[in-house]
């Protein structure tokens, strides 16, 4: 368990910051990039979360998410190593199959689309359009880390999955894609 005492450490103040196997690296390398990115997104889908307590089962869905975005930040703060100290946290794949289960059902109910989707309508999904935008910047960050060092595959594939979710789950707080902002290609010619 995490347990913080002193919020301010000094130790970054040179440019560096230490990972959770304690290696330091630069701040803005891809690793510190990508989980920074990540908690980003937690930090955009906690805006949404001020426009669902009215809908119980899409704030547990937020929840839960957020709470695995941590799991993701740890898993990309942790570089793989052999015969590590302790068993460092990953994503696992039950946590990308809730993401699919929860968008197949979430997708049954919506209009089908015959045109791209602003971002925007109501306020929640307008977040969760800015939070899917923010994951697919984690997603891009991570595969450029995994050209250069080992990432989880699991991890890649949660990333991929969230922003997706996050689509649907905007359509669906959109009334099923009622209220969806369509795109129409060339309108302000």
């Amino acid at each position: 368990m995490v347990r913080l005492t002193k919020i301010y450490t000094r130790g970054g103040d040179a440019g560096e910051t230490s990972l959770g196997d304690g290696s330091r690296v630069k701040k803005h390398s891809l690793r510190p990039a990508a989980y920074g990115t990540v908690d980003e997104a937690n930090s955009v889908i906690g805006l949404a979360r001020l426009h669902t307590s009215g809908d119980p089962e899409v704030d547990a869905m937020l929840a839960r998410i957020q709470n695995d975005l941590f799991d993701l930040g740890a898993d990309l703060a942790t570089p793989e190593q052999e015969n590590p100290k302790w068993e460092p946290l990953r994503i696992c794949a039950a946590q990308v199959e809730r993401l699919e289960q929860e968008i197949d059902a979430l997708n049954g109910n919506l209009k089908p689309l015959d045109s791209f989707i602003l971002p925007g309508g109501k306020p929640a999904a307008s977040y969760l359009h800015l939070a899917r935008t923010v994951i697919r910047r984690a997603e891009r960050t991570m595969t450029a880390l995994a050209e250069e060092e080992p990432v989880g595959g699991e991890a890649i594939k949660y990333a991929n999955r969230l922003s997706d979710h996050l689509f649907v789950l905007a359509r669906h707080i959109n009334d099923d894609g009622a209220a969806d902002v369509l795109w129409v290609p060339g309108k302000n010619r």
